[in-house]
């Protein structure tokens, strides 16, 4: 949202996400929407024609389009008008090394997910976060949706009392066939290990149901027992998963993730029961939410609507009946970012956003979760930090 007493945008350069890029151009407009951020440099391809081109298309000044992300993090930080923060939009085997370039010269981070490709690098990432003055945050956007911060508000403050079931899903379509072989480049990457990592789905948009639980519920997940399936011919990584959770205090959990369920396009859905009553919320649908009190009618909850926490509102952008969607979160989860990047440049953690910001920590969970699944191959397996 739009915050006030600030003179200027944060300078912003992003790595990745040129011509033909999907997710690039929505953290663009994410950015944008309220005003927090200017695009001002960018390398924004591994291709240095389609790099230079992409930055003119986007009316990038000559000399800050960069072939290479070294060099521009060299460059940025050199500059008396130099970007404060770097978006990290590449296939998942470039977010360390680009993050650690920038956080290594004190820019901040915003970076999509999985944090790495790999736990091992994760893990330096954590301890090079915690060196460093810059922030790292991570693009889990669907903890930004007005009525997901409800639900996490109404767990908070107990109207579910102590929550006994979670089930989570998120479904797909768009690799019923195998794509990947006739050259379809966002497929191709997702299966490929070496720029994907260990997992497919998984990492895609596994990560993404498991945050979104993790986010809303405060639980922690112990232990998991995944199957991982690949159905796609040919295909080196999983395309759908299966999963059993047991969470610390005795709750219990599933996760189904899938990128070959045909007839759903982007089905994220969470389902979460408690011993005083229950709340369901689905993505395509993001303006509703169900709360179900036990022995009492079920109560629909729209957002903007009367009797909403200020958790809501303050995500709000329209009154009630005028509907917001994926870019609206994604641009407050973007200013929620730039209210955190102001904080750590004032030394002012009174405007931290404790919790609303996705976290190195976030990001370590998330690759401890991939990690364990791939592990588990039908058995239990606990999730450790060791």
């Amino acid at each position: 949202m739009q915050q006030e007493g600030y003179a200027r945008p944060i300078r912003l350069g992003m790595v990745g996400g040129g011509i033909d890029a999907f997710i690039g151009a929505v953290h663009r407009f994410a950015a944008r929407l309220d005003g927090q951020y200017e695009l001002v440099a960018g390398a924004l391809s591994s291709s240095p024609d389609k790099a230079r081109l992409s930055g003119e298309r986007l009316g990038l000044a000559e000399d800050r389009i960069y072939a290479d992300f070294l060099e521009m993090a060299q460059r940025e930080v050199e500059r008396p008008d130099g970007i404060e923060a770097v978006a990290i939009v590449t296939p998942n085997h470039m977010h360390f090394p680009v993050a650690r370039a920038f956080l290594s010269v004190g820019i901040h981070v915003i970076c999509d997910k999985p944090m790495t490709a790999s736990l091992a690098d994760a893990r330096e990432l954590v301890s090079l976060a915690g060196r460093s003055k810059a922030l790292f945050a991570l693009t889990h956007n669907y903890t930004a949706y007005p009525l997901v911060r409800e639900a996490r508000q109404m767990i908070a403050e107990g109207r579910l009392g102590a929550l006994r079931v979670v089930q989570v899903e998120y479904a797909q379509d768009w690799l019923t066939e195998s794509i990947e072989n006739e050259g379809q480049k966002q497929a191709r990457w997702r299966n490929d290990p070496a720029q994907a990592g260990a997992g497919g789905c998984i990492s895609d948009i596994g990560t993404h149901a498991f945050n979104l639980l993790s986010f809303i519920t405060g639980l922690e997940t112990e232990r998991l027992c995944a199957d991982l399936s690949s159905f796609g011919p040919g295909r080196q990584l999983d395309d759908n998963v299966h999963m059993m959770l047991r969470f610390k205090g005795g709750a219990r959990g599933m996760l189904w993730a899938s990128q070959v369920a045909s007839g759903n396009e982007n089905h994220l859905a969470i389902r979460i029961y408690g011993e005083k009553g229950g709340l369901e919320w689905q993505q395509e649908n993001p303006n509703q939410l169900w709360y179900c009190p036990f022995g009492e009618p079920r109560r629909l909850l729209t957002r903007g609507g009367a009797t909403l926490s200020s958790a809501a509102s303050a995500v709000t952008r329209t009154p009630a009946g005028h509907p917001e969607g994926y870019l609206e979160a994604f641009a407050s989860l973007y200013s929620d970012i730039a209210t955190a990047i102001r904080a750590r440049q004032l030394d002012d953690d009174s405007h931290a956003q404790g919790g609303l910001v996705p976290s190195v920590q976030s990001g370590i969970e998330g690759l401890l979760f991939i990690d364990a699944a791939v592990r588990s191959r039908g058995s239990w397996v606990s999730l450790t930090q060791d």
